[in-house]
């Protein structure tokens, strides 16, 4: 077959394919040029699914009438000179309205600043029509009719009107968070009504993504060299269920990059079960010249210059800002508890969604964890069994106060047991700095309050021997003993991990891994970083690696296949996080095999010890597998119970 030139028609069509994906790239395309042209106010109606109809009117600049065929022409634009390294427009390729003209019927009016007439286009088919006068007062207005009409293979790939509607105000909802000052109303005969009026940048994210994200977020504001972070970022226990609610920005463009949505999962890698996401709203400002955003025709995908800087940014900042917030619950878990003990409250969600699992022992589900530790030939951690725990028994506790009875012991035998205290408090986890004399209770009485001096108050009683149940000044909390245990130990058992190069077992017969050599040439170049982890990789020719030694806390590992994974990671997201997390992982399981389990029996000096280590510690607010550890509820909460309030 000769070679021969396509027509232009096949041409767009062609470009359609990667640019008009469905109706909600349209409306993406379509409210960009609008925010180009400076509009301040943007009405969307359709009808369909957009399938029929999509109608985008705005307020901005509007084109000249003899412009107005070349808006429809490819590659012409008016964005973009001779560099493409310095964009700063949504956008720039000049494909959007000539694909859109290929498979639909487009009709386009406008009317420029300081003109005293309206001018309107059509094209059909990819055939133009006009320009010829037309009514309008200011602005443009681009009408999209017949979707795919003229590629009808393309329509059996559209989901459903619903669906296709529910697209569209995704997208909507992603840049109206990025565009505050601009008023969004989205309409049609397939929808109802939703307006987005002009507020502040606080208020626009409240309005699409909830109110209640307010009060469950932390604002991150960090810069790393010539890269500012801002944004809010949800508590870990505020999560979901999807990803559909992380809003990623890139220089005010919405975003849903590989390597930012990695970062982000990895900054809740330790705060947060694997089957959560969390709820963040992230914009990062960065020099255009540092950032690709011509990757692909939608632009949703870009690529960094250092994207190791990038995403340390974000996980640094997040894990900061984690940390610094201290110990701060969820207000969901407040509101399902309230729902609870009203009159006709429902029993818990399902064991999907993280509450209790039926049957087997109250503590949190470890379905999940699938390492060797969960076997009972596994020794024991920090003097707890793994199996059934016994019911407390005051001559055999490990916590009992010596030289004090169970009863009425005086506060100068506590002292006295102070030095024997510290050093079994210290074997479970919970430091001695945690417990102070005015904690325990003296002589069968009410000890000293310490609920106005503490987060988290002072223990009262343990229900069902698994939970704490704490006075605070203005409430109450509820802690989860076993969930909340299992953090501090973590976090005390990482610490001591991390501290130092981690101790590795040499192979008696190194493992060879054949490779492709870029793999292999990644993965030596790491080599002096797998080796602090207890990981001991060599070169072994121009496309394999030889594994000497293998982190010796994991165990029994699969050491080819925990290879290729790395070089897969390198090759992804030029980082390594594999190694570490399968060791925290493997520090995850034993603390949870190694804490306080539901069923046993506390001293008031003991729950007093957890709840001061809890507030000390970072990341106290959930567990390992992402739940919460503690609930408070307000006094004023409990008075509405009531009807006092």
């Amino acid at each position: 077959m000769s070679i021969r030139q396509l027509s232009e028609t096949v041409i767009d069509q062609i470009a359609a394919g990667e640019v008009v994906e469905r109706p909600a790239s349209v409306v993406k395309e379509l409210v960009e040029n609008a925010l180009d042209a400076g509009a301040r106010r943007i009405d969307i109606v359709t009808a369909g699914g957009g399938k029929s109809l999509l109608r985008i009117t705005d307020d901005g600049h509007g084109i000249a009438a003899a412009e107005l065929p070349l808006a429809v022409r490819r590659h012409c634009t008016s964005k973009l000179l001779d560099d493409l390294h310095a964009i700063e427009t949504l956008g720039f390729r000049g494909e959007a309205l000539p694909s859109i003209g290929s498979v639909a019927r487009l009709s386009l009016r406008s009317r420029q600043d300081g003109s005293a007439d309206a001018h309107e286009i059509s094209v059909h088919a990819g055939k133009l029509d006009g320009p010829r006068p037309a009514a309008l007062g200011r602005g443009t207005v681009v009408e999209v009719r017949d979707l795919f009409h003229a590629v009808p293979a393309r329509l059996k790939f559209l989901k459903s009107e619903k669906a296709e509607a529910a697209a569209i105000t995704d997208v909507i909802r992603r840049i109206a968070i990025a565009f505050p000052e601009v008023r969004f109303s989205l309409s049609g005969s397939d929808r109802s009504e939703t307006v987005f009026e002009a507020a502040s940048p606080i208020r626009r994210i409240g309005a699409v993504v909830g109110q209640d994200f307010a009060e469950n977020s932390l604002e991150i504001d960090a810069s790393r060299e010539d890269i500012r972070l801002e944004g809010f970022a949800g508590l870990p226990s505020f999560s979901r269920g999807n990803a559909q609610f992380q809003y990623l920005y890139v220089n005010g463009r919405p975003v849903k990059d590989r390597l930012l949505l990695s970062a982000l999962r990895g900054a809740y890698a330790d705060v947060m079960a694997r089957d959560r996401h969390p709820i963040a709203v992230l914009f990062l400002t960065i020099d255009p010249r540092a950032v690709d955003i011509n990757v692909h025709p939608a632009k949703a995908d870009v690529r960094f210059r250092d994207p190791g800087l990038v995403r340390g940014l974000i996980v640094g900042a997040i894990r900061e800002t984690l940390w610094r917030a201290g110990l701060r619950g969820s207000t969901e878990g407040a509101a399902g508890l309230l729902g609870r003990f009203r009159p006709g409250g429902q029993p818990p969600a399902a064991a999907s969604d993280g509450a209790e699992p039926p049957g087997g022992e109250r503590g949190w589900d470890t379905s999940g964890v699938s390492w060797s530790a969960r076997s009972p030939s596994k020794s024991s951690f920090a003097g707890f069994s793994q199996g059934a725990q016994a019911a407390y028994a005051p001559d055999q506790s490990p916590f009992r106060p010596l030289g004090a009875t169970l009863e009425g012991h005086p506060a100068d035998a506590l002292l006295h047991a102070q030095p024997r205290l510290a050093e079994e408090w210290s074997f479970a986890g919970l430091p001695p700095a945690a417990r102070t004399p005015d904690t325990l209770p003296a002589g069968g009485e009410r000890a000293d309050d310490t609920s106005a001096r503490y987060p988290l108050g002072a223990a009262r009683a343990q229900l069902h021997d698994a939970f704490i149940l704490a006075e605070t000044a203005d409430g109450f909390v509820l802690v989860d003993q076993h969930a909340a245990h299992e953090r501090l130990v973590y976090e005390a058992l990482k610490s001591a991990i991390h501290a130092r190069p981690l101790p590795a077992q040499m192979l008696l017969i190194p493992e060879i891994v054949d490779l492709p050599v870029e793999d292999a040439d990644r993965l030596a170049e790491q080599a002096p970083e797998f080796e602090r982890f207890g990981l001991v990789l060599e070169r072994f020719g121009p496309g394999a690696v030889a594994i000497r030694a293998v982190p010796a806390i994991l165990g029994k590992v699969d050491g080819p296949a925990l290879v290729r994974d790395l070089a897969d990671e390198l090759a992804d997201c030029e980082t390594a996080d594999r190694l570490l997390q399968k060791i925290d992982h493997v520090a995850a399981t034993i603390a949870c095999h190694g804490s306080v389990r539901a069923g046993r029996t506390l001293r008031q000096e003991e729950m007093n010890a957890l709840l001061r280590q809890m507030e000390s510690t970072p990341g106290a607010g959930t567990c390992n597998h992402g739940r919460p550890t503690f609930i408070e509820l307000k006094l004023a909460d409990i008075e509405r119970l009531f009807g006092r309030r």
